[in-house]
């Protein structure tokens, strides 16, 4: 049986950069930095990036966030339906025909963008992800959303099915709890038509075009 590569790494593996061969630039009139260790950039090195950071990021923010979910289109299922790409649009899909506003469902698109590669905090990666972009509501819902779900799946063992309860009374919660039971929970369907991702390619970039909110350092 000839063994299923993923274009993807075929792509990397088959044009190796070779040594001293530096990445191409987006615009071919930016300059790169000389200096090739970062602690030694001088003031003009930084100004220089800062400045053709902001283009390189208009354009590319909505466009690696969405090759994030089209990386595993081709995925297959270990049992569900539909696979993990599928199971995002179809969120994002009934959120749109609910009459959710733009930024709900682009948050149901990314919902479970890393539910393959680090499934125990994939709420927690989505959240992070958009979180300079999304409301407190929907940062909030990202972050739990997963333990929400628990309350639906009455049949599975060895779990806490009322986790959620930790968070009642959270001005949240009720949000969360529609956002699973409506969008999400349901959305194994293979009977389903889903949008197709390239409708909500606009609304991805309309998203990451806007300011991103400050947050303090670490404690």
């Amino acid at each position: 049986m000839k063994s299923r590569t993923c274009p993807v790494l075929e792509t990397a593996f088959q044009t190796p950069r070779l040594e001293g061969e530096r990445s191409p630039l987006l615009n071919e009139h930016w300059s790169y930095i000389k200096q090739s260790d970062i602690s030694k950039f001088s003031r003009e090195d930084w100004k220089l990036l800062n400045q053709q950071r902001i283009p390189f990021l208009a354009k590319e923010k909505s466009k690696q966030a969405l090759e994030m979910l089209t990386v595993q289109k081709d995925t297959p299922s270990f049992g569900y339906q539909i696979n993990n790409y599928e199971h995002c649009l179809q969120t994002a899909t009934l959120a749109l025909e609910d009459g959710q506003d733009e930024e709900t469902v682009v948050v149901a698109l990314f919902h479970d963008v890393g539910f393959v590669t680090n499934n125990e905090t994939h709420g927690e990666f989505a959240a992070e992800m958009l979180r300079p972009y999304i409301s407190e509501k929907n940062y909030w819902m990202l972050q739990r959303h997963m333990y929400f779900q628990l309350y639906y799946l009455k049949s599975l063992e060895g779990v806490d099915h009322n986790i959620r309860e930790k968070w009642r009374g959270h001005d949240f919660f009720d949000w969360t709890s529609e956002f699973v039971f409506k969008y999400d929970v349901p959305s194994v369907n293979a009977e389903k038509r889903n949008v197709p991702l390239e409708e909500f390619q606009p609304m991805v970039e309309r998203l990451f075009a806007r300011p991103p909110k400050s947050f303090a350092p670490l404690d």
